[in-house]
């Protein structure tokens, strides 16, 4: 089967992976996004909504999954995060493949992988380019974000890998932290060297 040279892209809280996204999107790069996927299927009438209650009674509602109650329920507790792990991940996979099969011939996809090196899936993507930005700036960025706390921030940087070890594992790096008219050359530069038009 055809199918496009998969980026893996990747990198902390507040690197601007999102934004990064977004501009690939705009050269007409696929992406894939699987937080997005994960939201889309525990959303209203999700595919996984069912089963989510069948594991964890309480976590759903009229709206879908409720991420707060659902992560009071998993937070902490590496057995129940083990159990969800084992009902997201499945569909997840399949709507990636899906997506592949939907742009078999574009020359270039993206996968957008928040924990792609902590969950050990990079044998999933072709080449890895991982977002990164000063430490301040992350910072800032991450504050600027409704209900942040510091609790909250130490926790999330303590399930992630450390920047430093992300970037020296990446095929491909782009600091964020300079203008973003900069970042998008970079990032056209990155899909002209991967995808010659």
């Amino acid at each position: 089967m055809n199918r496009p040279l998969v980026l893996g892209l990747t990198g902390s809280i507040g690197m601007g992976k999102s934004t990064v996204a977004a501009m690939f999107e705009r050269l007409g790069v696929p992406v894939f996004d699987a937080d997005a996927e994960v939201r889309r299927l525990q959303g209203p009438g999700g595919a996984l909504v069912a089963a989510i209650e069948r594991e964890f009674p309480g976590a759903t509602g009229a709206r879908g999954v409720d991420r707060i109650a659902l992560g009071a329920k998993v937070f902490g507790d590496p057995s129940a995060l083990a159990r969800l792990e084992a009902i997201v991940h499945p569909a997840v996979r399949e709507a990636r493949a899906a997506f592949l099969r939907d742009h078999a011939d574009a020359p270039l996809a993206v996968f957008d992988i928040p924990l792609l090196f902590e969950k050990d899936r990079v044998g999933e993507v072709d080449k890895v380019l991982v977002v990164s930005a000063p430490a301040e700036v992350q910072r800032a960025r991450v504050f600027a974000r409704p209900d942040m706390t510091e609790q909250l921030f130490a926790a999330i940087l303590e399930r992630q890998m450390p920047d430093a070890e992300k970037r020296a594992r990446a095929d491909f790096t782009i600091d964020t932290g300079r203008p973003l008219a900069e970042t998008e050359a970079e990032v056209a530069a990155l899909v002209d060297k991967l995808a010659p038009r």
